[in-house]
């Protein structure tokens, strides 16, 4: 059994507990972004607590696909709201990597991911470097993200999100004499300590040469590695299920690219009452 990260500062009172280093998702939504009917909800929101406009991509399969729409600078959060009366653990991952160790994520069991308790919501708003802080997401061109830093490609412009439930937990029970709890003969083992995030240092000792590779690339979004915010963590003991219950994929970018995609309809976005360019009366057709 591993340890998981629970983070303090919930959306309800309830939520006391909100994360847990152990696996890594990511998610975005319009308004809500159903993964399995029931279990989470998922939404990406700005610092003002508007949320990002998602367009789901109808394709079947066992996970959830959205595009997002993305806004240049803008810092943004992933909210995920445990919908399924359990605690579940989430995986994270941000343009590939995974948001509490910074490390190539798989989505995997094994990795870092934050605990959500029944009915808890919790916020997750930037790379986490301590257990007391992150340092923010931000939407900014591929080249300066954080991922591009290390040379990753490999899942450019895409917040995922793996949700895990809890396996069985051993059972207590109570002396009658002090009616203090004892833990049974299957006692959970000591976990691992999370692997440590990238450091900063080798993000800029690889940022030249990267921003040259990817300068072709310009043009795509990715999440970058913002100020420093305090984001309080803690951890806590947690087994996941050898296999995630469900999947998000949600595929930010620009406004102007998913026009070009014709993912969202842009034909109302001309004016004939206020063109984009100046232009003159042409002389009167002839008769």
């Amino acid at each position: 059994m591993s340890q998981r990260l629970s983070r303090f500062g919930m959306m309800s009172p309830v939520a006391s507990l909100v994360a847990s280093l152990i696996a890594s998702v990511m998610l975005s939504g319009l308004a809500q972004a159903h993964a399995r009917p029931n279990e989470v909800t998922v939404e990406v929101i700005d610092e003002h607590g508007a949320t990002f406009s998602q367009m789901p991509v109808r394709n079947g399969g066992d996970a959830f696909r959205a595009y997002l729409q993305a806004e240049r600078g803008a810092r943004y959060r992933i909210r995920v709201a445990n919908r399924s009366g359990e605690r579940v653990g989430v995986v994270v991952a941000v343009d590939g990597r995974n948001i509490i160790s910074g490390a190539r994520s798989d989505l995997a069991k094994s990795e870092p991911m934050y605990i959500l308790g029944a009915s808890d919501t919790g916020e997750y708003s930037g790379w986490r470097t301590s257990l007391s802080e992150v340092h923010e997401f931000y939407f900014t061109d591929w080249k300066e993200s954080y991922a591009e830093a290390f040379g990753d490609r490999s899942a450019r412009g895409v917040i995922a999100v793996a949700v895990y439930r809890e396996k069985e937990r051993p059972a207590f029970s109570f002396s009658e004499e002090d009616e203090r709890p004892r833990a049974s003969k299957q006692s959970t083992p000591q976990s691992a300590a999370p692997a440590s995030g990238a450091s900063a240092g080798n993000a800029a000792s690889d940022k030249a040469t990267s921003a040259e590779r990817s300068e072709s690339k310009a043009a795509e979004p990715g999440t970058g590695y913002g100020d420093r915010r305090d984001e309080p963590a803690v951890r806590v003991a947690f087994e996941a299920q050898p296999r995630a219950s469900s999947r998000v994929f949600l595929k930010y970018e620009w406004r102007e690219t998913l026009c070009d995609k014709g993912i969202i309809d842009c034909s109302d976005s001309v004016n004939r009452f206020w063109p984009d360019t100046l232009s003159f009366a042409p002389p009167p057709p002839r008769m």
